[in-house]
């Protein structure tokens, strides 16, 4: 699938991949689907003039989900994609890894590595510090959105809430996953990353890689009582990935209704 070059072509190839992980019983649709309403929004954010500078809100987004959409091919194709994704695609191989743990493994990897790549490769030859301000805006629809589907798939997991028993664990990164702390990383990243080339790059892209996939096995394979806890809520979560994937796509349905006007 050639990469997509707007918005609208991000939005049709994650349409596609979802309808494909239906079809499938694929839990990469779980991540996917959450993205999908992500981007979305910011298709509306760009419509009603929500960003500092809507096509270069559009470039960064397109940007930032070709890297996930290529990731997910490279994977399917039995190639490898970065350690982090890695990491996150072999977690929808393993049943025990809940939907929660699913979704921060699919945010670490694409907001703590892609997205200061993304934002590096948007802004082209211009300073870096101009995109600050749609960078973090992106990242505030990230985060709202994802505590808004978080209360949504309280049905699919019925003991999700149990993590909060854990609250006080600082020592575990499952807990601790900050969407604000990932976006500042990722900012300080692009900054770092910004202006390199060839083999400094890849140094640079490299030592990201291998810190950021540590992070992903400490969400994917958490030690101690929270292992225990994970283990209950996935008793209790349903287990068919289609149920599951139509169940968080009707959501977005929804969603997309109410939205329909300015989306259209």
């Amino acid at each position: 699938m050639a990469a997509a070059t707007t918005i609208d072509e991000v939005i049709l190839q994650l349409e596609q991949l979802i309808d494909d992980c239906i079809k499938r019983g694929d839990r990469m649709g779980y991540f996917a689907s959450l993205y999908y309403k992500v981007t979305v929004r910011v298709k509306e954010g760009i419509l009603n003039n929500e960003f500092e500078d809507g096509p270069r809100m559009e470039r960064l987004d397109v940007f930032f989900a070709n890297r996930y959409l290529e990731a997910v091919q490279q994977y399917r194709s039995k190639q490898s994609p970065s350690g982090p994704w890695a990491v996150a695609f072999a977690g929808t191989r393993k049943w025990r890894v809940v939907l929660l743990q699913q979704l921060l493994l699919g945010m670490n990897a694409h907001i703590n590595y892609d997205l200061g790549v993304a934002a590096v490769d948007a802004c082209g030859a211009n300073d870096i510090q101009g995109l600050h301000k749609d960078f973090l805006s992106i990242n505030n629809i990230i985060g709202s959105l994802t505590y808004e589907v978080t209360n949504e798939i309280s049905r699919i997991s019925p003991l999700l809430s149990l993590m909060g028993l854990h609250a006080a664990n600082g020592q575990s990164v499952l807990i601790q996953f900050s969407i604000g702390n990932a976006r500042d990383g990722a900012w300080s990243f692009a900054e770092e990353l910004y202006g390199k080339q060839a083999a400094e790059r890849a140094n640079c892209l490299s030592a990201r890689d291998t810190s950021i996939k540590k992070l992903a096995e400490a969400l994917k394979s958490p030690k101690g009582l929270i292992k225990i806890t994970t283990f209950v809520i996935w008793v209790f979560e349903w287990k068919s990935p289609r149920k599951v994937i139509r169940a968080m796509y009707s959501y977005k349905k929804q969603y997309l209704s109410t939205k329909s006007g300015k989306l259209s």
